[in-house]
Formats: structure tokens, sequence, C-alpha cells
């Protein structure tokens, strides 16, 4: 039997997107083989992969028309987000409009849809696979200009990385027919939640996630350490007197490196923990106040010097080239830290006289508070484990801590330590949490209340010798 050009119409109904006559634009009532999809298509022709699409029977992507996707640049797992698909055309011919959308990591489904409107409906298809799309109210019969959807999409629970949203859409001209009806295919791409970075604890000497108890001793320039990971004490003769100490993890194995600066010439000298060897370089001048930290994100330390005779500061990035940057006031101390949680150390200052904060957060904008007072000592650090330094400071007089939260902007206060001691913040115990610790020289006792693992007391040093983990305390 041949195939009338009404019967070849009536085959693409039963596949393409856009239903045409009988199916989109047929009326209310549809033909047999689309029926089970409402008015609209049938599962599975948004030209995704695998599936097929009816330019066989349509013109695709002819004509001034726009056919997108408004969707976010990545998602969070588990969260909904509104998603449009729009038509628009300056040809007045264009009557009656249609789409269908579904969305794949790959090739698993990833469409968890919300109707918004009576303007569109899911179904359901093969291999799991779900779709959105028009109803016959949504195909907005005689408009003419274009059509605009909005419903709602969830993300994966999990991170499935990329998720591309496949869709097809038909401007038609609403004369019930096939002919003249215009395909357009498009699809858009969510990219997946960033890989959050990863948090090292200061002052990690043996690799395993936990601040080791350290001392300088000037006398004879030696660096002592006691290994969290196996209790051992390890020691290297590194420097001079004078030298002021830069720790950090210059060459990016995990493991903090004995470092110091040169005031007298300014230059750095690193001693690597993977062999022992050691590199120095000039960055900076005398005068100048050490505030080496990750300002790139790229997991090694970042030579860098706050020059309080011009407010200005100088970033030797590992990753290539040097940031300069003017930020601060006479008198202030810079107390460098990610604010923003993006895994890079952000430009801020303490201003003593008034206990104010001034954070240029890379990511997040600048930001300024008060907290503080002027003979508290700044200690920022990640006291709530969210991933975000908190201001915080160890008021000397009273021995007691105040945090706020970067959360919420509350703050909480315990006191640990007395007049006298020096406060050495860190991770001690590896929970991603800082943790309160005092070093009383007096006794040459350390103080550590850990969150996760109680009051660590420990005895480790001499008269005279320089707790590390104090060494970015202003």
């Amino acid at each position: 039997m041949a195939i009338t050009r009404k019967g070849i119409k009536y085959l693409c109904l039963g596949l393409f997107v856009a239903v045409a006559t009988a199916v989109f634009f047929g009326g209310d009532r549809l033909a047999p083989a689309a029926r089970a999809s409402g008015a609209g298509p049938v599962p599975g022709v948004t030209g995704a992969p695998g599936e097929v699409n009816c330019t066989n029977c349509h013109i695709q992507n002819s004509g001034p028309g726009q056919f997108t996707i408004t969707a976010p640049a990545s998602y969070a797992p588990g969260q909904t987000y509104q998603i449009t698909v729009r038509h628009q055309t300056s040809d007045s011919s264009r009557r009656r409009w249609g789409f269908q959308l579904t969305a794949l990591a790959g090739t698993t489904p990833a469409a968890v849809f919300g109707n918004l409107t009576a303007a569109t409906q899911i179904v359901d298809g093969a291999a799991g696979r779900k779709y959105i799309e028009h109803t016959t109210a949504g195909s907005f019969a005689g408009q003419a200009g274009g059509a605009l959807w909005t419903f709602n999409w969830t993300a994966p629970a999990t991170n499935l990385g990329p998720v591309t949203l496949y869709a097809a859409g038909n401007e038609a001209n609403n004369d019930g027919t096939a002919d003249g009806d215009q395909i357009y295919l498009t699809s858009v791409t969510i990219q997946p939640p960033a890989v959050a970075p990863t948090v090292r604890s200061p002052f990690d000497f043996d690799g395993d996630s936990k601040t080791d108890i350290s001392i300088f001793r000037p006398a004879p320039a030696e660096w002592w350490y006691s290994r969290s990971s196996d209790g051992g004490n390890r020691a290297a003769q590194f420097g001079q007197t004078t030298d002021r100490l830069v720790p950090g993890d210059f060459t990016g194995d995990g493991k903090a490196d004995f470092a110091f600066w040169r005031p007298s010439t300014g230059f750095w000298f690193v001693l690597r923990s993977e062999d022992g060897s050691f590199f120095s370089f000039p960055f900076g001048t005398t005068g100048d106040v050490p505030v080496p930290a990750d300002y790139d994100g790229d997991g090694k330390t970042d030579p860098a010097v706050f020059r309080p005779s011009t407010l200005t500061w100088f970033i030797s990035l590992t990753g290539g080239g040097t940031t300069i940057a003017t930020f601060g006031a006479p008198g202030d101390a810079p107390v460098p830290a990610d604010y923003d949680g993006d895994g890079k150390a952000d430009i801020a200052i303490y201003r003593t006289a008034l206990g104010e904060w001034w954070i240029q957060r890379s990511t997040a904008g600048l930001l300024a508070f008060q907290f503080g007072s002027p003979t508290d000592r700044p200690v920022p650090g990640d006291y709530t484990g969210d991933g975000k330094a908190d201001a915080a400071f160890f008021r000397p007089s009273t021995g007691e801590w105040f945090v706020l939260r970067s959360e919420n902007f509350s703050f909480f206060s315990a006191p640990f330590g007395t007049n006298g001691d020096v406060p050495v913040p860190g991770d001690y115990d590896g929970d991603g949490k800082f943790d309160f610790g005092v070093f009383r020289p007096s006794v040459s006792t350390w103080f550590v209340n850990r969150s996760a693992q109680g009051v660590l007391i420990a005895s480790f040093g001499q008269t005279g010798d320089v707790p590390v983990p104090s060494a970015y305390v202003p």
C-alpha cells in the first residue's frame, strides 16, 4: 500500500518532539498512536544519545527562531533548580509551540522534574529516562513571537559528573499539518559540584593531617618537633637566631617544610621535607612582614610579604606571576587565611587600634567588622569545620578565646590558658577543626583543647624556645 503524505505526517507524530497536526496541533482529540503521551510528544525524541527526532518530516533549525535552555552553571547534589525553555522568533507565521526535554549524566538518567504550571507534564520513557514536555494548554495556540516554560529540576542526590539537558522544540505555523514547522535541537551542560579544596592542618611536618607540637631554638637555630603520627621526635639545624619563622608546604607534598625569612636580606630559605635539601631566593626587603600562604589554591605555600611602609602586599605565586595589592592602614597586622572557603588564602588585616577585621575575600569580596580590642591577639582559623577560616582572638589578660563563626557571624568564647601563655592554634587531632592551644614558656608545657580528643598536656621545649605554631600570630 502506498504511503501518502498524510500518512508520513502521522507516522512522524509517533516519534517527533513537537507533535504536529493531530497530536501537537490537531485539537484536543489525539491520534491513537500518541494518545498515551497526552497532548505532548511520545517519549524519546529530544535528540539525546540513543534517541531519535523527526527532522525527516520537519525542517531542522530553519528560519530566524531561537530555542534555548536557561539552567544553572553547576549543581549541588539534591538541590532543586528552576529551568526555563524558551522559543523566540521574529517570524510572525509561527503560531504554536512545543518542546520535550530530558536530563542525562553521560547515559545515566538524571531527570527528576516538577511541574510549576499546567503548561508542562512529565512522562516516562525507556531505560528509566524521564521527560518534561508541553501540554495542550502549553502549546499556546495562536500566540506569536515565542513561548517559554519554567519547571523544577532536582539534581542527582550524589555527584554524577556533568549533567546535560537535551531538548527539541517546534516552532509551528498552526496550520494543522507538518508542512512549514521548524524543529530546533539544543542542549546545555550543568557542571558537577566543585571538588572541595583539600584542607591541610597547619604545621603538619609528618603529613598525617595533624598539627605537630614543635619549637624553634634560637641560639643554635634548631627546629624540633614531636611527630603526631608515631610520637617520635625529629630535629634539624636550619637558620640563624634572628631569622623569622615561615614554615609551610612550599613543595606541595602534604608536609610542612622548615623555612625562614631573613629580614636583613629579604631572602627565603626552605628545607625540603622530601629529602632534606634546601633552596633559597630573594623576595622582600628589610621592614617587610612575611605572610606566606596558599593564595592561588594549588596546594603550595606562596612566599609573600606585607610592606607596612606602603601598605602593599607582594605575593609570589607558585603557579606563576606576582600579585601586588594595596590593602591596609598604618598599624594594621596582616592576618591572611581562607575566609571564604575557596581553597585560596585571602588578603586580610586586623586593625589593632579599633579591633576591626578587614578581609579581601578572593571569591566573596570585601568584608569588614569589629571583633576584638587593641590588646587581643588575632588567631584566625577554621574552628567550626565548615571549610572557612573564622575570625578569632586570644585575650592574654584573661586567657579567653573568642571565635566569630563564619557560618552566621555569631560568636562563642571559652577560657583556655592564662596570662603569659603563647597562643598556638592548629588542628592537633586532624578532625578539620582548629583547636585552642597555648604554650606556657615558664614550664615549657603545651596545653591543647582538642575538639575531638580532649585536652592534651605535653612538656616539649626549654627556656627560650619559640613555639612554631605561633609563627603567624601577630
